[in-house]
């Protein structure tokens, strides 16, 4: 690992745990992506992560305060997009028929997505809007 990339893991734990800490599993290779979409069954929140301002204010504390809600994803795994490069993009070939953002979030089940949040949708959104978004989702599809 090269000093820039140390540097730059050593600045993203801090927004790691904060998904981690709340029951996020991370995924950080393309097969950990593969092995999940394929044995997972039930519904999941994918949070593809990021190291921006709209991750820290908004992406992450909705992501965990949606978790509040009567009903909620069986799974829970994240990405971080800029430091699991690999990772990310495999987990992005699953969501297909979106276009690439980070931060989004998207809830699927038995690997299928079956609501997408971009970036465009959680930007410039306060983060009720955002949780609302998350929960009207998990209590259509969990």
């Amino acid at each position: 690992m090269n000093p820039y990339e140390a540097y730059m893991k050593e600045i993203a734990q801090p927004m790691r745990d904060e998904l981690t800490n709340a029951g996020f599993t991370e995924l950080t290779t393309p097969e950990e992506v593969d092995a999940f979409i394929s044995e997972k069954k039930g519904s999941s929140l994918v949070v593809i992560n990021s190291v921006c301002g709209c991750a820290a204010g908004l992406a992450r504390p909705s992501a965990r305060e949606s978790l509040n809600n009567e009903k909620r994803p069986d799974h829970l795994v994240t990405v971080f997009a800029g430091q699991d490069r690999e990772a990310t993009t495999r987990m992005r070939e699953y969501l297909e028929g979106y276009e690439p953002s980070s931060p989004s979030m998207a809830l699927m089940k038995d690997g299928q997505v079956l609501h997408f949040i971009p970036r465009e949708e959680i930007e410039d959104y306060e983060v009720e809007e955002i949780v609302a978004n998350l929960t009207n989702a998990y209590n259509e599809y969990c």
